[in-house]
């Protein structure tokens, strides 16, 4: 990925980017058209498109929280109506309310899978009930976990005309830096979605980083498979420790520290350590911990022998 950077010349940075070649061999990645494909400026950018698009001041739009903060992020700045369920307390997705609640026919429904944070997945079984529920609603699957769970939604963006799928290069990728994302969906879907993007919306570092990533599919996958080896193994031993973790399809596992949680982070913090603290929307204790490398969670796992005891 890098030497594919080195080799920019004077004269391409010159001059502005040209898409259609770089979008046909990213669209062989998601094995889809090139039609099918609209590339952005990060994942963010890929999910502002359905707020332009879509959302006017007092339209309503669906989420279920905790989740990604962008979404109501949004949504409060557009002025749109929210409608925010909540996951369960084992983090099990709540199907049979976002179900009801389409049919107060929201604009938009935005539903991560798996979940940022909780990891949740929910299978085709589920998006299908839902997508044959939202008769009058945009479906807006954010995908950015999803080489790490096995599943995605793009196989059936012909089937279903309101299904739109966000994805972002700067996870498995390791490009969150260059910012580039993607909406796929069929053609004339897509079409709506293409008025509201500015003609230039990527930069070309991040087609050329893209192209040699996803050229580079032995890396990406080695990545894979250590954070699917490690997810589990996290798991077990902060269950050795008295601390629960909730099943997790992401590069993350979601666990609950207790009261005790908040100035465990501030010592980890300390140390380098960081935990990404979902304190004000869950509670006290609950963080978020990315799965890094061995000698990274081995680092991390002796900090919090050292700084934390078990609730009595």
């Amino acid at each position: 990925m890098r030497r594919a950077l080195a080799k920019l010349t004077a004269k391409q940075l010159a001059m502005y980017p040209e898409y259609q070649a770089p979008t046909a061999r990213l669209a062989r990645y998601f094995k889809v058209r090139p039609e099918e494909l609209l590339l952005t400026n990060g994942g963010d950018d890929a999910l502002r498109v359905f707020f332009d698009t879509f959302v006017e001041a007092g339209s309503g739009i669906q989420i279920c929280e905790p989740t990604f903060p962008m979404y109501r992020y949004y949504a409060e700045i557009y002025g749109a109506r929210i409608s925010a369920l909540r996951y369960g307390s084992e983090m099990e997705f709540p199907l049979e309310s976002v179900i009801a609640e389409l049919r107060k026919k929201p604009r938009v429904l935005f539903l991560a899978n798996p979940n940022n944070p909780t990891g949740t997945l929910f299978g085709f079984e589920e998006l299908e009930k839902i997508l044959r529920a939202a008769t009058h609603t945009a479906v807006v699957m954010d995908e950015a976990y999803a080489e790490f769970s096995g599943f995605t939604a793009v196989p059936w963006i012909r089937k279903f005309p309101h299904l739109f799928v966000a994805r972002t290069f700067s996870k498995v990728a390791g490009l969150a830096s260059l910012r580039l994302g993607a909406v796929i969906a069929c053609k004339e879907s897509l079409a709506l979605v293409r008025r509201a993007m500015p003609p230039f919306p990527v930069n070309l570092a991040a087609l050329v980083a893209a192209e040699a990533a996803v050229n580079d599919r032995v890396t990406m996958q080695a990545y894979v498979s250590e954070v699917q080896r490690l997810r589990p193994w996290l798991a077990a031993e902060l269950q050795k420790l008295g601390v629960r973790s909730f099943p997790s399809a992401g590069n993350f596992l979601f666990a609950n520290f207790g009261p005790a949680g908040p100035a465990l982070s501030r010592k980890l913090e300390k140390q380098g350590i960081l935990l990404r603290e979902r304190t004000r929307d869950m509670g006290p204790g609950f963080v978020r911990i990315s799965i890094g490398t061995p000698a990274e969670m081995k680092k991390l796992l002796k900090a919090i022998r050292k700084e934390w005891k078990a609730p009595a």
